[in-house]
């Protein structure tokens, strides 16, 4: 049994050798197909204009060849590309967005979702609007509002010329006059829910409160002065 065992083991070695590199061979040389989230990169967007419409960051891809290449992929080198150069405003339509990767030769894609993308370029405009202040509550009983402004009292906002022609005014975040009996001053955050404006600078302003006491009707001063008089007679009698 062990004279049949070492006979020709030379040749065995060989034998088994080969059928390892074969197998390594096949193994390698076998399709795969594996999926990836790749990054979308808008580059070189033209001076004075700016994407004004949702373009997804990421695009769904599935890649099939040999095994030996895919392992050679790694996910952090594989993006689409999309140059934005000379393009003018308005809506492009970008097809096609396998042949913006960069992969290796003999690997190719199954599947691209999206498959294309639609891109809308605007002109970046600005526009100087009012500050509208946001008044919550009450002072406390017997005190009034009297004046409330900003300081400033305009800001600018910019952004895709469509949208900004529809932004009249901002406003600040609430400011809360409950149990007030005093004027202040504060510095509050402003309020602007665009989704391709946005402001340009300022993004606080000061605002001002006066407050008073509220005045008695004539009719009760002349009530509280006679009722001093009055005291003052029965004093005397």
């Amino acid at each position: 049994m062990f004279k049949l065992i070492t006979e020709n083991w030379a040749l065995k070695l060989l034998s088994i050798a080969f059928a390892i590199m074969l197998w390594m061979f096949i193994m390698g040389e076998r399709r795969l197909e594996v999926g990836y989230r790749v990054p979308l990169e808008l580059q070189n967007v033209p001076s004075g204009l700016m994407v004004a419409n949702e373009v997804p960051s990421l695009v769904d891809v599935r890649i099939s060849g040999p095994r030996t290449l895919q392992m050679k992929i790694s996910p952090n080198d594989i993006s689409i590309v999309v140059d934005l150069s000379d393009l003018k405003p308005g809506l492009t339509t970008f097809k096609q967005l396998e042949e913006r990767l960069n992969l290796p030769a003999g690997l190719r894609v199954t599947r691209l979702s999206p498959s294309f993308i639609d891109l809308k370029l605007e002109r970046v405009k600005h526009k100087l609007v009012p500050i509208k202040v946001a008044i919550v509550g009450h002072p406390l009983v017997g005190f009034k509002l009297v004046d409330v402004k900003s300081v400033p009292d305009e800001v600018i906002v910019e952004g895709a010329e469509t949208e900004l022609k529809s932004v009249n005014e901002v406003t600040t975040e609430d400011v809360d006059l409950n149990g007030v009996n005093e004027g202040f001053s504060l510095i509050v955050p402003l309020v602007h829910r665009g989704t391709y404006t946005h402001f340009k600078d300022e993004k606080t302003t000061e605002v001002q409160v006066e407050i008073q006491p509220v005045e008695a009707p004539p009719e009760e001063n002349a009530e509280a002065e006679l009722t001093i008089d009055t005291q003052q007679k029965d004093g005397e009698n």
